[in-house]
């Protein structure tokens, strides 16, 4: 099986021992600390409780600096952008410096230019246009997983699994609105790679992906530190 799984209660539980888990990985840390946050409902109520006044002041927001491994190509105010699902949850309520803050860009510009554009964020924020298999771009990756086992926005059968050189991506004609994802070269340049899931529908996804090899997107996700499958009763294979 692939990955250390860790099964909490409920939802909640999960969110809850997940936000204490990043916050003590922070606070652990020496130097600036990157968090490479995923999009959808999962995340959400984890980025609320690191929010609250118990967890926050603890946090180092002053050190903390987060990106996002898939962005919809939708303004930053709508409904859909997981980079406004997560400042409404999180930033919008805490000290964190907004120079920390990496957000994909995504008006006034093509997906294939602002996947250029985050491209190149990523790359001045670590320093090369190489990553080194022993110097991790993120300290931690928060993923998702979808009923057909994608990750991030990488899809089954799509050419962007295969990428190799590029760390950014856009992703046309899979989902209504285009789409801005990491490929698995930044994805797995990561030194704890978290995959978060709850609830009985995910159950057999789970275990396909921690049990078929390189079959489905998910299970191509090798970070050079740990993976973890974080799930819910419900969720646990």
């Amino acid at each position: 099986m692939s990955g250390e799984l860790r099964v909490f209660s409920d939802a909640e539980a999960l969110a809850r021992e997940t936000a204490h888990w990043l916050c003590a990985k922070a606070r652990a840390a020496t130097g600036r600390f990157a968090i490479c946050c995923s999009g959808g409902s999962t995340p959400k109520r984890l980025y609320e409780l690191l929010g609250q006044r118990d967890i926050a002041a603890q946090f180092p927001w002053e050190r903390a600096h987060w990106f996002w491994g898939d962005e919809r190509f939708v303004p930053h105010g709508h409904r859909d952008s997981n980079y406004g699902m997560t400042r409404r949850a999180l930033l919008a309520h805490v000290p964190a410096p907004p120079k920390n803050v990496h957000a994909v860009p995504t008006e006034g510009l093509t997906p294939e230019q602002s996947a250029s554009s985050y491209e190149q964020t990523l790359r001045d924020y670590y320093g090369g246009a190489t990553l080194d298999p022993t110097r991790p771009l993120f300290d931690v990756m928060l993923l998702g997983i979808g009923d057909d086992g994608h990750t991030a926005s990488l899809f089954p059968g799509q050419p962007t699994l295969d990428e190799t050189q590029r760390w950014v991506a856009a992703v046309i004609g899979v989902k209504a609105e285009a789409r801005i994802t990491l490929t698995f070269p930044a994805l797995n340049s990561a030194q704890a790679a978290v995959f978060l899931v709850i609830g009985d529908r995910k159950r057999d996804v789970v275990r396909r992906a921690r049990s078929a090899g390189r079959v489905l997107p998910a299970a191509r996700v090798k970070p050079i530190g740990t993976l973890y499958w974080f799930v819910d009763r419900a969720a646990s294979p």
